[in-house]
């Protein structure tokens, strides 16, 4: 039978981490579940390569980092650094963790909630979902698209393949620059098509001096302004496709031409952005409240924000919610009000967040 632990943390970035560092300080069972290739894979998989980490503290916030061991440096350091540290505090501390689980669903039972991933059913007393709130967008196109990655994970995979990478922004460009310089260290003449719908790329200073100066040493870019993926198919061989449209030409009769590319699933990548947690919180049954105006000040109008009491337990109690998920704000329920809280997207404040939870929850099982 599978154990049943005090507590399931869902997403290994500082939020979670620190949870489960929590739980073990105090004594409690828990799993931490990651979907990545290991701890803080989403700041491994958003933050530029060399981006300075910061032990940022709102102004607004009294109190230090409620678990220092967990603390960025006051003296900056590149995002490299830390997550190394991190993953060797992990090792260290021998932390519960499952990575590359996919999660999937909760179902509750009388009792206990059992969290459902790509690897299996996990039972806990309670849960916290710390996943963040870099849930990757998913291409929409005419068939499957699954199989393209969202993430550079390793870049010599790409050596002599001809290799699509979509989208318009600086995460899509450091994905292009990786790559080149890859392909360019191996002699490899095979392109690097850059694809966007807009007609024009856009990214800071900094990355486009990268950029460039990789194109100088010799990288083999092909950019392609204006490009829509269209169909997601399989091909007589049986290999995933994906087919993207660069040129569009529509006749006078209604008839459309066009110019269209075929790449192999395995070779694209598509880092167009991030979506919010509220179409996974709607298949939780985890309650959201929309933003109207004069209602919200930090979220936009139409913005779904999640609604949390005062120690972030959701609608679905016994589940709790922390860290990015929640940010820019949450709707927090307090002495029968509802009303915007500001909630910064920060380092500090995830592990505060955790620490505060574990806590809650550590005393709420010693009552039970």
């Amino acid at each position: 039978m599978n154990m049943l632990y005090d507590v399931i943390i869902v997403g290994a970035g500082p939020a979670g981490v620190a949870c489960a560092y929590m739980c073990k300080k105090k004594g409690l069972s828990y799993l931490l579940v990651e979907s990545g290739k290991s701890v803080f894979q989403g700041i491994i998989n958003t933050y530029p390569e060399g981006k300075k980490v910061y032990a940022s503290k709102p102004k607004e916030m009294a109190g230090g980092f409620l678990v220092d061991e967990l603390r960025p440096p006051d003296k900056p350091v590149t995002v490299e650094m830390y997550v190394q540290y991190v993953q060797h505090f992990v090792q260290h501390e021998n932390l519960s963790i499952i990575t590359e689980a996919e999660f999937q669903d909760i179902e509750t039972h009388r009792g206990f909630f059992q969290v459902l991933t790509s690897k299996g059913g996990f039972k806990g007393k309670k849960v916290v979902l710390s996943f963040g709130n870099s849930i990757p967008r998913e291409l929409t196109v005419y068939g499957d698209a699954k199989m393209v990655a969202k993430t550079l994970d390793d870049p010599k995979k790409y050596i002599g393949l001809r290799t699509l990478v979509i989208g318009g922004g600086n995460t899509a460009a450091d994905v292009v620059i990786s790559i080149l310089k890859i392909k360019r260290q191996h002699n490899d003449s095979q392109p690097v098509y850059w694809a966007h719908v807009s007609e024009t790329f856009d990214v800071n200073k900094e990355t486009a001096q990268r950029l460039g100066e990789e194109i100088l040493l010799g990288g083999n870019i092909r950019l392609l302004p204006g490009a829509t993926p269209r169909i997601g198919e399989v091909d007589d061989e049986g290999i995933d496709r994906l087919v993207i449209r660069i040129n569009e030409f529509k006749e006078s009769d209604g008839i459309e031409l066009y110019h269209a590319m075929s790449f192999p699933m395995k070779n694209v990548i598509a880092c167009i952005g991030s979506q919010g947690s509220a179409t996974l919180l709607d298949k939780l049954q985890i309650q959201t409240i929309s933003c109207t105006e004069g209602i919200c000040k930090v979220a936009k109008e139409g913005d779904r924000l999640v609604l949390l009491n005062s120690d972030f337990e959701t609608t679905r109690k016994g589940i709790y919610m922390i860290g990015g998920a929640v940010s820019p704000s949450y709707m927090k329920v307090a002495d029968g009000a509802i009303a915007e809280e500001k909630h910064p997207n920060l380092i500090y404040t995830a592990i505060n967040d955790a620490a505060s939870v574990i806590e809650t929850i550590f005393s709420k099982l010693q009552t039970t």
